[in-house]
């Protein structure tokens, strides 16, 4: 081959290379038109919960095969997905389980997820959700560490509602104390995620939502929905977001708020007397399956893209020494750009005749909520 024959080739050869590089920095959308824009990562599938609707006790023994800790991914391994998630696009990362807080030495993984910057060069966002049985013991090391914002699950005020919704008599006032350590250290906004479960925990909603008005902490309101593991879900379960909306106004007017951004999950309320925001999560009545633009991976490396997915794809494999995040991010862009998921919008076909759960998902614990 001849010099300039040699120079086109080589010439060529960079530029693929180059715009294979320009590809897998940028932002990737499903079939549906939907950008990768959140990250949910699992750390661990254990949980020192058994909630009703995720973990139940007579399903989660304590013989229950959980995963092994030799296949439980790294921090190394982790910090190459979320750079090859960044790079497609994501600009929030949510640490999720189990319960996150039982993977040891948790805030060295914040500490180097905090450095990941967007393809603006803002920095991701880091957050995390936790049932708050371990928040004021860790609160202050993650906050150090570069986390922002939490999450916490609470599904009761009155001890005996929720020590049964916790399946392991969990005393709540151990979770509020945690709620208070970590505003008291920082980590704010505070969000408190309830699930209500009709003739289970519905009588709560306004104890709850009283209780955290004037706080600073945002109160969501998430309706009970089938999700891998509530074995027991029926329709007649569920209390819409409308009916718990009404009962709030009956006490305290709302005043609607727009969205922060398009594809949040909650539908905002504050407060007309100024006492705070609540939100409402409806994706049972109300389906947000058109605006969803979050990708999950499980903590054994399998990447979900639904939470009531019934497949996976094996990223591990994928995670080796040698892997570099631009390798990594041509497999996630493949899966994605082949997404066409939107369960909870047809749902109804496939509990229509029974109003029940007949239909296998994947393990909420698993892949978090």
């Amino acid at each position: 081959m001849g010099s300039t024959q040699y120079d086109l080739a080589n010439n060529d050869a960079l530029r693929r290379s180059r715009s294979a590089v320009a590809l897998d920095e940028a932002e990737c959308v499903d079939l549906l038109g939907r950008p990768l824009k959140d990250l949910r990562l699992s750390v661990i599938d254990q949980c020192n919960f058994r909630c009703t609707y995720c973990m139940p006790k007579d399903v989660f023994t304590k013989d229950y095969p959980f995963l092994p800790s030799s296949e439980i991914l790294s921090f190394d391994q982790m910090v190459l997905l979320a750079e090859s998630f960044v790079r497609l696009g994501v600009e929030k990362i949510r640490i999720t389980g189990g319960e996150p807080l039982l993977r040891k030495n948790l805030e060295f993984l914040i500490e180097r997820l905090a450095r990941l910057k967007t393809l603006d060069g803002e920095d991701v966002e880091i957050s995390l959700t936790t049932n708050g049985a371990l928040l004021a013991k860790k609160a202050a090391d993650l906050r150090n560490a570069g986390l922002r914002r939490v999450t916490v699950s609470l599904d009761a005020l009155d001890d005996n509602v929720f020590g049964k919704m916790n399946g392991v008599g969990f005393p709540v006032g151990t979770v509020l104390h945690g709620i208070e350590t970590a505003v008291a250290v920082g980590l704010e906004p505070i969000k408190v995620n309830m699930v209500v479960e009709r003739g289970a925990n519905d009588g709560q909603v306004l104890p709850i939502a009283e209780y955290f008005r004037n706080t600073g902490v945002t109160v969501r309101f998430i309706e009970f929905m089938d999700v891998g593991g509530a074995r027991l879900w029926d329709k007649q379960k569920v209390v819409t977001s409308d009916e718990i909306r009404r009962a709030i106004e009956s006490v305290h007017p709302l005043l609607p708020v727009e969205k922060d951004r398009l594809n949040d999950t909650a539908i905002n309320y504050e407060y007309g007397d100024g006492a705070g925001r609540i939100g409402f999560i409806s994706s049972v009545s109300k389906p947000f399956c058109g605006s969803c633009t979050r990708a999950r991976v499980s903590a054994d490396g399998q990447l979900f893209l639904c939470l009531f997915a019934t497949h996976s794809a094996n990223l591990k494999p994928l995670l080796g020494e040698m892997q570099s995040p631009l390798q990594l991010a041509s497999e996630i862009r493949k899966h994605w750009s082949n997404r066409d998921d939107q369960y909870s919008s047809t749902r109804s076909s496939a509990y229509s005749r029974t109003g029940k759960k007949t239909y296998p998902t994947v393990r909420m614990s698993l892949v978090g909520g």
